[in-house]
């Protein structure tokens, strides 16, 4: 028998709606197609253009080229203060995505901003190292260049560099690469580990602050070992989640192999950021290295992630409580790696592709028109109590926002160019051949061979 296909569109509302005859000319399931009538949604449901995205990122490259100086100040001595520190490792996490974000939209403009700056800090390192050999106390924001003396000061800018393939570089790079692979403080069985705030101390911010610098290195028996330990101390099984913080009294367990197990600090929190950090880690890994426990380790972090995204496209500062606040820079961290998993063909867009746009919609969204992120989590220390994380401030100011949204958008700029995107029943959905300008069937009229 004959198939028949109904096709229905947002022009069919208008057309029912005009002949409602109704006395009370209300809407109903009889005179028009109550389906289509548009949700009041918080963040915008849509398909972003790659325009759109870059024009978002524009706007933050526009900012913080004009508020980060490339010069020192009038003592000849100290780097010139901008808005944001050159370098700290938000901004090393600036420099990689302004790398990304130049190789997939093709504008020099962000590859400019990354080199130069990186060259710029390289160029003046040995003059402040000899100032420094001299006794000189010298600036604190170079001091992290020349003489590094955290993760914090030299692994994410030590990554940016050495994927930016610049032989300029070199010797920065190994200045960096020596303290992270020679003098971070490491627990008793090697692990990186902090002295604050409390002595042994393991935070999970360093899976991302060590860890990438050291596979792009060169030294992937090293990263994947430091990627194992940080895994059996800081993962959550019932949750799919890393708690943010762990010591060694927390008491011991016994795995089924008889092997003891220390289990850390309790309770633990699920800092949102922080397993943005960790998310990121195993992306950069995976970009190094194909790794079957590695990839296993992402896509259990991705289950447990996904429920927990709140409607308008955000998570929450503290995964697991729903009334702490939105936060903007996780949001962006895990849109990136939904993105860049996605382009890599590490995950299928079908399942993944929407919560990504929905995620990026919600970022746009906080970045005004000046260029600022708005509603990001300031800098995180480590602490056993849930006041602390869910009462931590938000500013336009905090670093942290900048590079992960540059990294997100270019993500989503490629994920839009290369992928079929449409909307089907007023939904988002992603296919493998172009389904057309029009949104696609959505019901076929049962017949005798189809029921």
């Amino acid at each position: 028998m004959k198939q028949y296909a109904i096709l229905l569109m947002l022009p069919a509302i208008a057309a029912c709606t005009s002949n409602v005859k109704s006395s009370d000319n209300e809407l109903n399931d009889a005179n028009t197609p109550l389906h289509l009538l548009q949700p009041d949604y918080d963040t915008p449901y849509e398909i972003p253009t790659a325009d759109s995205v870059k024009a978002t990122m524009d706007r933050i490259l526009n900012y913080v080229d004009t508020t980060t100086f490339m010069q020192l100040d009038e003592s000849g001595k100290q780097l010139k203060r901008g808005t944001f520190r050159l370098t700290s490792y938000e901004w090393g996490v600036t420099y990689s995505a302004m790398l990304r974000a130049g190789q997939v939209t093709g504008d020099e403009a962000y590859t400019r901003y990354a080199i130069e700056r990186m060259n710029y800090l390289a160029q003046l390192a040995p003059q402040f190292r000899q100032w420094m050999d001299e006794g000189e106390d010298i600036d604190p924001l170079m001091r992290q260049v020349v003489a590094p003396a955290a993760l914090d000061d030299c692994g994410a800018i030590c990554s940016a560099m050495i994927k930016s393939g610049d032989e300029r570089l070199k010797a920065q790079i190994e200045t960096y690469y020596d303290y992270i692979i020679n003098h971070q403080y490491r627990y008793s069985d090697g692990q990186f580990a902090r002295l604050r705030p409390v002595k042994n101390t393991v935070w999970l911010d360093d899976m991302f602050m060590g860890i990438p610098a050291i596979a792009l290195h060169g030294n992937w028996q090293e990263a994947e070992r430091q990627f194992r330990l940080f895994h059996e101390k800081m993962w959550v099984d019932n949750m799919h989640l890393f708690r943010h913080g762990w010591g060694p009294d927390g008491g011991t367990t016994k795995d089924e192999g008889g092997t003891t197990k220390e289990e850390g600090f309790h309770p633990s929190f699920f800092w949102a950021r922080a397993n943005g950090w960790a998310l990121l880690t195993a992306c950069e890994l995976l970009d190094v290295k194909q790794n079957d426990y590695i990839m296993q380790c992402f896509l259990d972090h991705l289950h447990g992630l996904l429920p927990l995204q709140h409607p308008t496209g955000a998570w929450h500062q503290l995964l697991d409580l729903g009334d702490t606040y939105l936060e903007t820079s996780c949001t962006a961290i895990y849109c990136y790696c939904l993105a860049h998993a996605i382009n890599q063909g590490w995950i299928d867009a079908e399942t993944y592709g929407a919560p990504a746009l929905l995620a990026w919609n919600y970022v746009a969204q906080h970045v005004n028109e000046t260029g600022q992120v708005e509603g990001t989590c300031v800098g995180t220390g480590l602490a056993f109590d849930p006041a602390f994380y869910a009462y931590r401030p938000v500013s336009k100011f905090a670093a942290h926002g900048y590079g992960v949204t540059i990294w997100a958008g270019a993500e989503i700029y490629e994920m839009v160019k290369t992928l079929h995107i449409k909307k089907n029943d007023s939904a988002i959905h992603f296919y493998d051949t172009d389904p057309g300008d029009t949104e696609p069937i959505f019901y076929i009229e049962p017949t005798d061979s189809n029921t």
